[in-house]
């Protein structure tokens, strides 16, 4: 039992990660010099040094891209911390329903925020040159292991 929760608990410690990353780097849409992510867009010279940053765009899809991508770690944190209160003062046989349903919250926050993003990026960039960054592929890649971690918190029991 001490190895299931602690599996759950690095697979959960994984997502959150993984979120702030993908929150906080800034490689969503990279190409001809230049890198951008949800808060600001840089240049970056030939040796890969970043040379101009200025503020992201102000559209109304980004800010619900924003959002939700601090939705997802705030419910993501609460669903950690829940899991923490909930091992120590569930009784015997009950289920981390509350967990679970967090966690679940999280991945479908990340999911909408990457889908917003991959919807309407072709407008904010129309150049064809910019690809996808590392940080975007770590935001699809934690919403299906935040499903993951909140399915197994629905489906785990307490014992002594």
């Amino acid at each position: 039992m001490l190895l299931l929760l602690l599996g759950i608990i690095v697979l959960h410690v994984a997502v959150l990660v993984l979120l702030f990353v993908s929150t906080i780097v800034s490689q969503w849409m990279v190409g001809n010099g230049h890198a951008t992510d949800l808060w600001q867009n840089c240049s970056t010279s030939s040796s890969g040094s970043i040379r101009h940053c200025f503020s992201s765009s102000t559209n109304e899809w980004l800010q619900s891209v924003q959002a939700t991508m601090i939705l997802s770690i705030i419910f993501s944190v609460m669903s950690l911390f829940l899991f923490f209160c909930q091992l120590f003062t569930l009784t015997k046989g009950g289920r981390f329903y509350i967990t679970g349903f967090f966690q679940i919250l999280a991945g479908l926050c990340v999911m909408s925020a990457a889908s917003i993003y991959t919807v309407r990026h072709p407008e904010w960039h129309g150049n064809s040159d910019y690809a996808y960054g590392f940080a975007y592929i770590l935001a699809w890649v934690a919403f299906p292991l935040a499903l993951l971690s909140g399915v197994i918190y629905v489906i785990l029991r307490k014992r002594e």
